[in-house]
């Protein structure tokens, strides 16, 4: 038996401790007021799945937009560059380019670029310009660029018409 003035270890308190909190949580649980393990209900897990639901049913859409959007402005830049190209081209050689592929041979372009919308390089509609309006009248070339996809934009125009 221990006198008051002695002193406990360390390992005697942390033992009471432990056993002493055991022994309270045992007796809560016997008496329902603190439950040791609870789950889910299934209305709680509907109500959640629903919440989700209606989460994705607004940000899927949203999401489609977003990227109907940046394949037009890439077509618009597409475009843009590959207009101004043919023009250059047109400017140093003194006639049109005969393909878009010649573009890439005089070094002007790295390579044909992807039409966004169609998902492919090959698909670009050239405008030939007319043999009396041309530079050069005896080989007509390429005047203008177009998408090759019959879908419609965000706009509501065509995008072969842009």
């Amino acid at each position: 038996m221990r006198s008051g003035n002695e002193r406990r270890s360390e390992g005697d308190r942390v033992g009471e401790k432990k056993g002493r909190s055991l022994i309270c949580c045992r007796a809560r649980a016997k008496s329902g007021s603190v439950p040791l393990f609870r789950g889910y209900t299934l209305i709680e897990l509907i109500i959640v799945m629903a919440i989700i639901s209606i989460l994705l049913a607004t940000a899927v859409p949203m999401y489609q937009k977003s990227l109907t959007r940046t394949k037009e402005s890439l077509l618009k830049n597409n475009l843009f560059t590959l207009r101004t190209v043919i023009d250059e081209y047109t400017f140093d050689k003194q006639k049109a380019p005969q393909t878009l592929q010649d573009l890439v041979d005089q070094g002007y372009l790295r390579g044909v670029p992807i039409d966004p919308i169609t998902g492919n390089n090959q698909t670009w509609r050239v405008i030939m310009e007319d043999a009396i309006s041309s530079v050069d009248q005896t080989q007509p070339g390429i005047y203008d660029v177009r998408s090759g996809s019959d879908l419609k934009s965000l706009e509501g125009n065509a995008y072969s018409e842009w």
